[in-house]
């Protein structure tokens, strides 16, 4: 395999783990978001 090749494979592994974290990130946004939502109710029904 020549290094070219190498640095391809290598930048497409990369771009799927950017594609998993950002993915995590958005799911750990969104039950925070979900969160922060409930709370607030919670706290004007009060």
């Amino acid at each position: 395999m020549s290094n070219d090749e190498k640095k391809k494979a290598n930048h497409n592994e990369e771009k799927s783990d950017l594609k998993g974290t950002f993915v995590s990130v958005m799911i750990l946004g969104v039950f925070l978001v979900i969160s922060w939502i409930g709370a607030f109710t919670l706290f004007l029904s009060r």
